[in-house]
């Protein structure tokens, strides 16, 4: 028997995370272990009156490509994938995993290659995203990798994403747009800002945002969501930052990063665990060095990590920021094959300034919004 809470969360997803019109061509893509979701999305998406394409992986495909495939195979990028792109007006993903750590194996420089051949496929999206022409959406459907890496029983997991995702059960539509209010205020509040100052446990980096927008990220494009995010001025962060959380790319576990800034750049970074990943990485292109994304996590559901990015960058009391292409819609310039978030606890002594003026401490904002 499904889940009731599967199709709330199908609802929510297409009809207002994505909002599905009639005519609409809408892109349904995941894992075949989210069957569940992926096909209560498809009679949403029917419902609605869009025309939905699912295009369900195996798993354990990409472990067969990264073992097989020649270099030009990794950087290839198949045609349809491409039009869907292109010319899709809505695309729901679902993420599934059975086994997180199937990835761990494979040379760093061959997951570069593969970054590296869906550059222009990368722009597209995000270009197409900020005009507002591809309506996106992603999720997570539990499973036991997940529950697993969490470090949770699948039936806690279950409890804590439909928690996340589905807060008010009799009115999740409601609930969105009463957080989206909340989290506007926040946005505004920001604006004609200039200058931020983040200072935690071996951290104190400077950026400006001056002239670059902040979103509102209320569930429109991830589920669940909650944070405030921006692309500061790419030549601008300055200082040293440790990231309090493991960063997860590409199912490789990168633990205890450090990173120095000058000039915007990394120019140096180290970790205590896959160190040799990071770096290899951080050498994808010209824009994996800089960064694209600073953003504060607010959803007062997601309390713990989990392993899940999708999660881990809403904890609220958590600022994050994505090493390479940054959201265009927030007026950042920075290109690059990679996007790569990395969490830093601002619970215990951490703080943020703006403009001089205190904003947040020890995981709350001082100011009342």
């Amino acid at each position: 028997m499904t889940d009731p809470r599967v199709e709330k969360l199908a609802d929510v997803l297409v009809n207002y995370s994505v909002a599905v019109q009639p005519g609409d061509k809408v892109l349904v893509r995941g894992n075949t272990l989210a069957a569940p979701l992926l096909k209560a999305v498809y009679v949403k998406a029917l419902q609605a009156g869009g025309h939905p394409l699912v295009l369900a992986s195996l798993p354990g495909t990409d472990e067969l490509l990264y073992r097989h495939a020649s270099d030009e195979q990794l950087r290839h990028v198949p045609e349809p994938v491409k039009l869907v792109i292109e010319t899709y007006d809505v695309y729901i993903s679902v993420m599934a995993a059975e086994n997180t750590k199937a990835l761990t194996g494979v040379e760093p420089s061959r997951m570069v290659q593969r970054s590296q051949g869906r550059t222009e496929w990368m722009k597209t999206y995000l270009q197409r995203s900020a005009s507002g022409e591809l309506r996106w959406v992603g999720t997570l459907y539990p499973t036991n990798a997940h529950a697993q890496d969490a470090e949770m029983s699948l039936s806690g997991f279950e409890d804590f994403v439909y928690g996340a995702c589905l807060p008010d059960m009799e009115d999740p539509v409601g609930h969105w747009q009463r957080f989206s209010a909340w989290q506007q205020k926040i946005v505004d509040w920001f604006g004609g800002k200039e200058q931020v100052r983040v200072v935690g446990p071996e951290t104190d980096l400077r950026l400006t945002i001056a002239g670059r927008t902040f979103i509102n990220s209320d569930g429109k494009h991830n589920m669940p969501s909650g944070e405030v995010f921006t692309g500061p001025v790419e030549d601008s962060v300055e200082g040293h930052v440790h990231f309090s959380y493991p960063a997860i790319h590409q199912g490789r576990e990168v633990a205890g990063i450090r990173l120095w800034f000058e000039k915007g750049r990394v120019v140096k970074a180290t970790a205590e665990k896959n160190e040799d990943f990071l770096l290899k990485t951080l050498d994808t292109d010209e824009g994996s060095r800089y960064v694209g994304e600073f953003a504060i996590g607010t959803n007062e559901g997601i309390t713990r990590f989990t392993r899940s990015i999708l999660f881990d960058e809403k904890i609220r009391g958590s600022f994050h920021m994505a090493l390479g292409a940054g959201p265009p819609e927030t007026g950042s310039k920075n290109e690059s094959a990679i996007h790569w978030d990395m969490i830093c606890d601002l619970r215990s002594g951490g703080q943020i300034w703006v403009d001089d003026q205190l904003l947040y401490e020890d995981g709350e904002f001082v100011i009342e919004f």
